[in-house]
């Protein structure tokens, strides 16, 4: 239940943090083209306003000089005319200040202010203009209410685009925007669609350069899962087969301790046997634990920081198979050991302490009694072609490996012909797997060959120094 509560919690507040990429886009970019929309129409309609007031000034210049050379000599008094389509008030006063001319209803006040002038009469305003010549004086007055909504009609069409385009805009964006993201919403529902064991590739065609290197990453861990997904279905079939056999053996001598015919010594006997059996079978978990550990933890590569004292984990390593050694009256001893400051290589003293032990427990098992086995510790000096290292070797006086062995003694349950010729040796065949899985997380090589001095087994691991920097590999 806590569980449960706890990826539920987890699962709201991913939700709760989530967007959507194409959500988040249409809204910036329609937010934005509204914007400019807006503001391109509020500048184009001020525009408008300004030239459609330029243009009926104009228009006003034009009446007065048009009605100078045209208007009546009549007298004072109202007259019909053209300018009652323009919305236009006409007077017109002669040299001595008599009225020539006046539109109907014209309420202007008889003063004129030469050139451009606002007037109010009677409540209305008025746009006025004056021209004055020496036979006559001519003044033109247009209402500013119908002035002002005559440019405003005009600005309004000025406007109507920017209304009408808009909108087309946004939508060409919309598709746009969909269209680009379409080859990304294909990839999530060949994802969504996926079985738990498909690890395929996911195809890049179409996507956009902004997400192809993601997909090449996703593909790229697709690739680790499957490899680390096939070595557990491998490891447990191993494993499954490994322990049927030990387990087997165990419940016949326990159904063989049940029997009441078997005399004292036999009994002690089945029972030691079985000791035995525990002992192996105790070892064979063990080792295929360490081995799935190691496994596990092999993408992670050492801490370059971490400084391990080889020296350190000889002692710790020689001392954890001392009895192993006695009980066999072997002599394990300790060669061509280097300063501390020069053995240091960059690690986890656990690992390398498995590391070593299984490989002392694997030599001290295949040397006779009374044989003899060697760690040594070398340091290599730079070179042109390889930086300083470490050299640990392990050698033993026992029968080695053959040649057409050596190269699957690092597989995992692989037993070399030698031990499987050897009565009373057994082995679970993961010893120099884990040596070589271990080795590879720290980077250093391991080399199988014959000891020239004990006639035996030599096992050679090299290990670049802890000043020279770790690099992970793929």
């Amino acid at each position: 239940m806590a569980d449960t509560a706890f990826h539920a919690a987890a699962h709201a507040r991913s939700q709760a943090g989530s967007h959507s990429l194409r959500k988040r886009l249409l809204w910036f970019v329609l937010l934005a083209i509204l914007l400019v929309a807006v503001l391109q129409a509020v500048t184009a309609y001020r525009s408008a306003l300004r030239q459609a007031d330029t243009m009926l000034d104009e228009h006003l210049q034009q009446v007065a000089r048009s009605m100078h050379d045209s208007a009546p000599r009549g007298g004072p008094g109202d007259h019909e005319g053209d300018t009652a389509d323009f919305e236009l008030n006409v007077q017109i006063w002669g040299p001595d200040g008599r009225q020539l001319f006046r539109s109907r209803r014209s309420t202007l006040p008889p003063l004129a202010v030469l050139g451009f002038s606002d007037v109010e009469a009677n409540g209305s305003r008025y746009r006025v203009y004056s021209l004055q010549t020496p036979s006559q004086t001519v003044q033109i007055a247009q209402d500013l209410s119908a002035r002002a909504s005559r440019a405003q009609a005009l600005a309004l069409k000025a406007v109507i685009p920017f209304a009408l385009l808009t909108p087309l805009l946004m939508l060409a964006v919309w598709w746009v925007i969909n269209r680009s993201l379409a080859p990304i919403e294909r990839a999530r529902r060949e994802l969504a669609l996926r079985a738990a064991d498909d690890f395929s590739s996911l195809s890049g065609h179409d996507l956009p350069d902004e997400v192809r290197p993601l997909v090449s990453e996703l593909n790229l861990l697709f690739g680790r899962v499957r490899d680390a997904f096939e070595v557990q279905q491998h490891f447990v079939a191993d494993a499954a087969h490994e322990l049927r056999s030990p387990l087997t053996a165990l419940k016949l001598q326990a159904q063989a301790l049940r029997s009441p015919n078997r005399d004292a010594a036999s009994h002690d006997e089945n029972i030691a046997q079985l000791n035995q059996g525990i002992d192996r079978a105790i070892h064979l978990v063990e080792q295929l634990l360490t081995l799935a550990r190691e496994e596990a933890s092999a993408g992670h590569p050492a801490v370059p920081e971490d400084r391990v004292d080889l020296q350190d984990i000889i002692k710790l390593a020689v001392s954890d198979t001392l009895a192993q050694a006695a009980r066999k009256h072997i002599d394990l001893g300790l060669e061509g050991q280097v300063s501390a400051a020069a053995a240091q290589v960059a690690g986890q003293p656990e690992a390398l302490r498995t590391m070593l032990r299984n490989l002392l427990d694997n030599a001290i098992k295949y040397t006779p009694d009374g044989g003899q086995v060697d760690v040594s510790l070398w340091l290599q000096p730079a070179s042109s072609v390889s930086p300083a290292s470490c050299r640990l070797t392990v050698e033993d006086s026992g029968p080695g490996i053959a040649g057409e062995d050596r190269a699957r003694v690092f597989d995992r349950f692989f037993r070399a012909s030698h031990v499987a010729l050897t009565p009373g040796l057994s082995g679970s065949g993961l010893g120099l797997a884990i040596v070589d899985v271990i080795a590879k997380r720290h980077q250093a090589s391991v080399a199988l060959g014959a000891s020239a001095r004990l006639g035996g087994l030599q096992v050679d691991v090299v290990f670049p120094l802890a000043s020279t920097p770790l690099t992970p590999k793929s």
